[in-house]
């Protein structure tokens, strides 16, 4: 597991990105359950994910954060990774963010591509 704990904070939210190899439906809810044990991941106010498996597609959850897995996504979609899953996980800070909660989507998803480049 590729994790980022502290990718960027605004106006109170934190946000953070993991991501990893999973096979299947089953290897991302174990992913989940795996990143769920760390009690502030457990508390976290949304953990959105998404992966593309190569035995089901395209699969997401927004967590209740609207349109963040379509996000997550889509660049799964554009750098062609499969049966791998990405989850940003925020903690509201008690602003709303509107529109700047998808770029701040965006951002945590390309420090966890661009630091599993950087792993080899």
């Amino acid at each position: 597991m590729l994790q980022i704990p502290d990718v960027l904070r605004d106006r109170g939210s934190r946000y953070a990105v993991s991501g990893g190899p999973v096979q299947g439906r089953a290897g991302v809810q174990a992913f989940l359950t795996a990143l769920k044990r760390e009690k502030k991941f457990a508390k976290a106010t949304h953990n959105s994910w998404a992966a593309i498996l190569s035995d089901a597609g395209p699969v997401r959850n927004d967590d209740g954060e609207s349109g963040a897995a379509a996000i997550i996504l889509r660049m799964l979609e554009r750098e062609g990774l499969t049966d791998t899953v990405v989850v940003v996980t925020r903690w509201y800070g008690g602003v709303h963010l509107g529109g700047d909660r998808f770029a701040h989507v965006a951002t945590c998803v390309r420090s966890w591509l661009d630091a599993r480049r950087a792993a080899g």
